[in-house]
């Protein structure tokens, strides 16, 4: 049974650091992905790794977050630098049952439950 759970969430200034992270069980060389959704917003795929640990990130955190993931311990994380108020959101970890990924929260069939980060200016 495939199980995701969120974690590091929380609160930080404007221009720091939060580092989440994603404890994945029952998945073995997966896409994986961060999503995030802020209220009465969609639902982004900011984040996106294959199993190759090959990454793409949507352009509104591209050279500010970075996603990895450690094979061995079956962890994802994502490492968020100069962190603005517009990251204000709840932040999803997300697996597909494929290796390779397509970037779209339609892709996915697996989701955690949400870990809540927020921003002040």
């Amino acid at each position: 049974q495939v199980q995701l759970v969120e974690s590091g969430g929380g609160s930080a200034q404007a221009g720091g650091s939060l580092r989440l992270s994603c404890a994945a069980s029952g998945l073995t060389d997966n896409c994986m992905a961060w999503f995030r959704q802020a209220p009465e917003k969609e639902r982004e795929g900011i984040a996106f790794i294959d199993r190759d640990s090959n990454s793409a990130y949507a352009e509104s955190v591209k050279g500010r977050f970075t996603i990895s993931r450690d094979n061995a311990q079956n962890t994802l994380y994502l490492q968020m630098n100069n962190l603005k108020p517009e990251d204000t959101a709840t932040y999803y970890c997300a697996a597909r049952r494929f290796p390779y990924c397509r970037y779209d929260a339609a892709s996915m069939d697996y989701w955690g439950k949400g870990t809540l980060v927020t921003i002040s200016s």
